[in-house]
């Protein structure tokens, strides 16, 4: 058994945390190796160029543990970022504010494994093409910038449509934005996955492929007969869709299920 396949308890097997260690494993390669060709050479590598090499053996190992895509920009450019930044000298104030603009905009991504997704307007008009002729409850699951609810509630006004997003920022911003426009669109903050179901007719994702199999299970589980789970991008390997639809030529499909 090798070291990073350990089971170790839960929050080591986070992808942020095995990110962050094939980082400090990437890390002790490049220090050997300087140490190895200072020896040989006496001399001593430029630290860009140690950076450099750090991010592509970090992503080289991402690439190998066969975590999701984005994550192998991500260890790529960390290291060299890093040095770039600090070659710039900002006030220190400067790496606090960034920090909790990202907390607030990304939260527990590294838990949810589910990064902000942005969709679009072709992808709430298909979405709004999909919905049943008649009063419904509907709710998006991760909702973001609130996009979507907004734009259903605006054109059905028959029917109630609900956000649910952790990120705080988002979640304000949404909130924020229904408030303004007054619309009837509610959003709430908190985890989609502590909400009962039952109550809803259609619920829209766009949350990562990690997420599908609970997801359908909760589908399942929750949700009456008759009603609609819309994926944006992700489908579920072990269960086809009902609908495949593609509200942008050559762009992601739009998957839909109907709840027997």
């Amino acid at each position: 058994m090798s070291f990073l396949s350990f089971p170790f308890p839960v929050s080591l097997k986070a992808p942020a945390v095995r990110a962050l260690l094939l980082q400090l494993l990437s890390f002790v390669i490049v220090v050997a190796g300087v140490l190895l060709f200072w020896r040989a050479a006496g001399q001593v590598l430029p630290v860009w160029l140690l950076a450099i090499l750090q991010g592509s053996i970090a992503a080289t190992l991402t690439r190998w543990r066969a975590m999701a895509s984005w994550w192998l920009p991500i260890q790529l450019f960390f290291a060299p970022a890093l040095v770039l930044v600090f070659g710039w000298q900002l006030p220190s104030w400067i790496f606090l504010l960034a920090f909790l603009l990202m907390l607030g905009l990304y939260w527990s991504t590294y838990r949810t494994q589910v990064p902000l997704y942005l969709s679009g307007q072709r992808v709430w008009h298909a979405v709004n093409q999909l919905l049943p002729e008649r009063p419904l409850r509907g709710i998006d699951i991760g909702s973001g910038l609130g996009g979507l609810v907004l734009d259903l509630a605006r054109r059905r006004p028959d029917s109630r449509f609900f956000g649910i997003e952790l990120a705080p920022l988002p979640w304000l911003f949404s909130w924020l934005r229904a408030r303004l426009r007054g619309s009837s669109a509610c959003f709430l903050r908190g985890d989609y996955q502590t909400l009962d179901f039952s109550s809803f007719d259609v619920v829209f994702a766009y949350l990562s492929p990690v997420a599908m199999p609970p997801l359908w299970a909760k589908f399942q589980a929750e949700m009456p007969v008759g009603a609609l789970l819309v994926s944006y991008e992700f489908a579920i390997e072990e269960h086809p869709a009902d609908e495949i639809h593609q509200p942008i030529k050559a762009g992601p499909y739009l998957y839909v299920w109907h709840k027997h």
